[in-house]
């Protein structure tokens, strides 16, 4: 039983979805899971097990930020046995020419935070998702006509940073998008020898200053959990 996780060995399946929302989390159980159980509601910070055309699947939130996310992921993978973990969330584009509500896979994650810098004393890491989740998650997205992209994206530290022009370097750099949960959950996937993977919804663009209505990010979220949903095993 982790800390901030409820329950034990065996609740949680070996692969698990983790949006940064638990309200999220729970509309996932309840909108694609059967026989859904919540093992954890400690903290508010939802974690649901249930079935998904005959394959076991869990929903953790993780909160926001790469602090959270680490206690949850270290969790589910130290205390629970998880072996695949998939970040669902939403990102903000930095590329003009990315539109609202593509999907990103992030292929890697560069990061603004100095959570790496003190694991690896001052050395840089390159969080990196796992290729075959990676791979499986483009061949269903092709199959099933999503569009998706495939890139470096950026995890940061900071919502509202200071400096409004501070994006236009990682763009000029090819990075795709900013979230702030995936380099910390490569990187904990990576110290566990477990699989990850971060797909994202685009819902704003820093370049074009477009923004997506609450509508519009509920039709996109059901692109981006059904390729999760599809790397079950």
């Amino acid at each position: 039983m982790g800390m901030h996780i409820d329950g034990k060995m065996g609740d949680v399946a070996e692969t698990v979805l983790m949006p940064g929302d638990p309200a999220r989390a729970k509309l996932i159980a309840e909108t694609y899971l059967t026989d859904v159980t919540c093992y954890s509601s400690t903290r508010q910070m939802f974690g649901f097990t249930g079935m998904y055309q005959g394959k076991r699947v869990s929903v953790q939130g993780s909160g926001m930020g790469m602090p959270s996310i680490s206690i949850y992921a270290h969790e589910l993978i130290h205390d629970f046995g998880a072996q695949k973990i998939i970040r669902v969330g939403s990102c903000g584009a930095f590329r003009p020419e990315i539109e609202l509500g593509d999907i990103i896979l992030a292929q890697s994650a560069s990061t603004d935070s100095n959570m790496n810098s003190l694991v690896f004393k001052g050395m840089d890491y390159a969080p990196t998702a796992s290729f075959d989740l990676l791979l499986r998650a483009y061949q269903v997205a092709q199959e099933k006509g999503i569009k998706v992209k495939v890139g470096n994206i950026l995890s940061s530290d900071s919502f509202y940073g200071d400096d409004p022009e501070e994006w236009k370097l990682w763009a000029r750099h090819n990075v795709l998008a900013v979230e702030m949960e995936a380099a910390a959950l490569f990187t904990l996937a990576a110290k566990f020898d477990r699989q990850a993977l971060a797909i994202l919804t685009t819902s704003d663009n820093l370049a074009t200053e477009k923004a997506a209505s609450i509508e519009e990010r509920e039709t996109t979220f059901e692109k981006m959990a059904t390729i999760a949903l599809a790397l079950a095993d």
